[in-house]
């Protein structure tokens, strides 16, 4: 079983717009991830908070997690 048996197709990245959130991105890109849609901003207040969508195509080695 390697590593990446336990990738979910479909993951929501969110957090602080900073540079940390940037590698969360580029790292999922890196691990074979696409982008899905445009990223999404919000001010909570305090700070810009961003989300971004991203999805992996190769479903043969992915799996489903209920919610």
């Amino acid at each position: 079983m390697s590593d990446h048996d336990d990738r979910l197709r479909y993951r929501l990245l969110t957090g602080p717009d900073d540079a940390e959130f940037c590698r969360r991105v580029s790292d999922a890109l890196a691990q074979g991830y696409r982008l899905h849609g445009s990223p999404a901003m919000t001010f909570d207040g305090r700070r810009v908070v961003v989300a971004q969508a991203v999805v992996l195509d190769d479903a043969g080695e992915a799996r489903a997690v209920p919610v």
